[in-house]
């Protein structure tokens, strides 16, 4: 929160934030709560874009998530512009635009569990012409009302520094690109010389484990990471019960076993209970970081989202010391 703060606190004129889950206890939400205060009585303009809250009991093989309700009081509670965002599937973006020259995005909702309970990642970025693409995907919601038919926004890679060096990022976003999303990961794994390392809540793109699989048959590109094995569990189930999806449980546990995938068994999920998912949406292949609130799965294509491609051999090391971390944390104690 005090990061969130420190950004909030050097808007000059606009804040505009996409939400998809926010729900903070008292003490976090007077701190934003008097953080966004002072922006707005210096002048600064505050536009909210919400997720609609979501149903008690969600259809999750229709693409619901599993979401507490809650993000709609929040919200209006707050007391700046807002939309709630309607559409087919969910609004899961999580980003906040500044000045339409600063981003905070990646996978990380704006609730107490999601700051102390999570492994998430967040990304601060100083960049006019990418902030420019986040805007324009902010207006079509905001405009519409509704996420459907958004998110066509045909963007390049521009250029960025990280660590003292040159990088480069493209944003997409879905659902208009969600499509063309789905076949670019895909088409990067399959282009990966040295490593492809995972760090993802969920693992379930057909598309992806297929790649995966030929990844790991033809032998020559190291394959590693981890996932939520609770989560994935209620992924098999709803695969069980559609036939056309059935083969991914044998394809995806052949990954797993291959790439010796380590899962956290987080606490099965329940809408007042413990959210301490593994909740990260990441993939390292050699010198690219792919990460944002897109998780590499069918529904992703659909809902509102967004996933940046950054080119940086020191942002990619970075994210591969973490996920070290996160597989020694979770993974089987090391043999004597």
């Amino acid at each position: 929160m005090a990061r969130l703060t420190t950004f909030i606190h050097a808007a000059k004129q606009t804040l505009d934030l996409a939400i998809y889950d926010m729900r903070f206890s008292d003490p976090l939400r007077t701190q934003l709560a008097s953080a966004l205060r002072e922006r707005a009585e210096a002048g600064v303009q505050i536009r909210f874009c919400y997720d609609g809250d979501k149903p008690v009991r969600p259809n999750v093989a229709s693409g619901q998530d599993p979401a507490p309700a809650g993000t709609s009081a929040f919200v209006q509670s707050l007391g700046y512009p807002w939309r709630r965002i309607a559409g087919m599937k969910l609004m899961h973006s999580k980003f906040i635009l500044r000045d339409r020259q600063s981003l905070w995005t990646g996978s990380t909702n704006m609730t107490d569990d999601a700051f102390t309970l999570m492994e998430n990642n967040i990304l601060e970025i100083d960049s006019s012409a990418l902030a420019n693409y986040y805007a324009e995907d902010f207006e079509q919601i905001w405009e519409k009302e509704n996420f459907d038919n958004t998110g066509e926004i045909h963007t390049v890679p521009v250029p960025l520094t990280f660590s003292g060096q040159s990088a480069e990022a493209r944003v997409m976003f879905s659902p208009g690109c969600g499509l063309e999303i789905d076949s670019e990961i895909a088409r990067r794994v399959r282009a990966a010389q040295r490593r492809v390392r995972i760090c993802s809540l969920l693992i379930n793109s057909g598309t992806l484990i297929s790649e995966l699989g030929n990844l790991l048959r033809g032998g020559r590109v190291a394959v590693d990471g981890i996932y939520d094995r609770t989560q994935m569990a209620e992924v098999y189930v709803q695969w069980q019960e559609v036939s056309s999806n059935r083969w991914k449980i044998g394809a995806l546990k052949d990954i797993i076993a291959r790439a010796g995938l380590v899962g956290k068994n987080s606490t099965p999920y329940t809408p007042t209970g413990r959210h301490d998912f593994m909740h990260n949406k990441v993939l390292v292949i050699d010198d690219t970081v792919i990460t944002g609130s897109y998780n590499f799965s069918r529904s992703a294509q659909f809902n509102a989202e967004n996933i940046l491609f950054i080119e940086s051999a020191p942002l990619a090391e970075a994210y591969s010391v973490y996920i070290d971390h996160l597989k020694q944390k979770y993974g089987p104690p090391a043999a004597p």
